[in-house]
């Protein structure tokens, strides 16, 4: 990367800042994550190496303008890390990966200089909202804030979906919006309680919803016709069919 930088290299490669950057970071970790679900450990390693190529970018920009280089990244996750785990570096004893969050938690908040570091502090803002939401709860949850059992969270679940229907009765159209914004929020906190993200349930939906919303097309198509021109209750065999099939 410093040979495509420097004197003779590549223009492409010269033209960028951190700011453009962006876009591949994001595009290279979606990969890295559609590598991981297609089982293909070949593919993974490529995605990888695009991954890691994008941090040693960064990191050459930063190297340029003197902040900082690729072996300061790598230093400071290690010290990190060996901050972090003083049950593996130290003598400290833990019972078990809850202590070992609470106390994770407890060590970010130290490293804050006053020592008013939020739990909320460092959620990037940039998360898919579900994604976000899931961390957010995770994190409140570490510190104590969090129902005693999921039944907590399903009886949540149920007072915000009232609380939608509520709203739509009275026509009320902005609360109907903040209402439904609960209703995602409370369905995270179950999902969270019995084990799932919520990003990746929501994926795998989507791809059976697509999955046997194809099936509906094919079936529609193969008679010689549009979805447009089909009454509900035909659309609604074929869906029942690919269910059926799977």
């Amino acid at each position: 990367m410093s040979i495509l930088r420097g004197p003779g290299g590549c223009p492409w490669d010269h033209k960028q800042t951190l700011a453009t950057l962006k876009e591949h970071l994001v595009e290279e970790s979606h990969e890295v994550l559609d590598a991981i679900d297609s089982g293909d450990r070949g593919k993974l390693k490529e995605e990888l190496g695009d991954l890691l190529l994008q941090v040693v970018f960064q990191s050459q920009l930063c190297r340029e303008e003197g902040a900082f280089t690729f072996d300061d990244v790598a230093a400071t996750i290690c010290e990190k890390l060996i901050r972090r785990h003083p049950h593996v570096f130290g003598d400290t004893q833990v019972s078990g990966s809850d202590e070992v969050l609470k106390n994770w938690e407890a060590i970010k908040k130290s490293e804050k200089k006053d020592g008013t570091r939020s739990t909320l502090e460092g959620v990037p803002k940039s998360l898919p909202a579900l994604h976000k939401a899931h961390l957010v709860q995770k994190r409140a949850a570490r510190v104590g804030f969090d129902w005693e059992n999921i039944q907590g969270a399903l009886k949540k679940l149920d007072e915000e979906v009232g609380e939608v229907r509520e709203a739509i009765t009275d026509d009320d159209e902005q609360a109907v919006g903040e209402e439904l914004g609960d209703v995602l929020f409370a369905a995270v906190n179950v999902c969270r309680f019995s084990g799932h993200n919520p990003e990746e349930l929501l994926h795998q939906t989507i791809r059976k919803f697509t999955r046997r919303f194809e099936y509906v097309e094919h079936a529609v198509h193969a008679q010689g016709k549009q979805l447009a021109d089909c009454p509900l209750e035909e659309l609604e065999r074929y869906w029942e069919d690919a269910k059926k099939r799977e």
